[in-house]
């Protein structure tokens, strides 16, 4: 009988102290999460005195969340919804996992990470779009009328 040669995995050979990296992000997405951060922040930071400069900034917002809504259909790999959005019965095993601290790994967003994805997505979309409503008053009008939830705040010209 000949001695079979078992090759280890690559990650049991390797020297203590050492990663392997895996690069869980395309391209498209890294450069899509970095924008965004930048301009959120820019957004943020012009809201009070830089009319023109929190405006670019919210379009340039509003149109990364769309990219991200159609690369989230078309991308590749971790990039696509159906690869990581879970029901909300896996979302809240997961979260009951989570607090026990028996939660299983995943590479990419785990189902709590996910939820937390469509919930930015959704509050930045809604933000961009009153944004986009406010700028001209005559485009609230555009809307079909809505049950108010809250009555509309009114301020003066001071």
């Amino acid at each position: 009988m000949k001695n079979a040669s078992v090759r280890k995995p690559e990650a049991a050979t390797a020297k203590a102290g050492t990663t392997d990296r895996v690069r869980v992000w395309d391209p498209m997405v890294r450069l899509f999460h970095w924008s965004l951060v930048a301009g959120f922040t820019i957004a943020w930071l012009s809201a009070e005195d830089l009319s023109t400069v929190h405006e670019i900034s919210g379009y340039v917002v509003a149109g990364l969340v769309a990219f991200r809504l159609v690369w989230g259909l078309v991308g590749g790999g971790h990039a696509r919804f159906s690869r990581f959005l879970r029901g909300p019965v896996t979302t809240l095993s997961y979260v009951g996992a989570m607090m026990r601290g028996k939660e299983r790994r995943y590479l990419g967003h785990n189902p709590a990470g996910a939820a937390m994805i469509v919930a930015l997505l959704v509050t930045l979309a809604g933000t961009a779009f009153s944004g986009w409503l406010l700028v001209q008053p005559d485009r609230v009008a555009m809307l079909p009328a809505l049950p108010q939830i809250v009555a509309p705040a009114r301020a003066d010209d001071d």
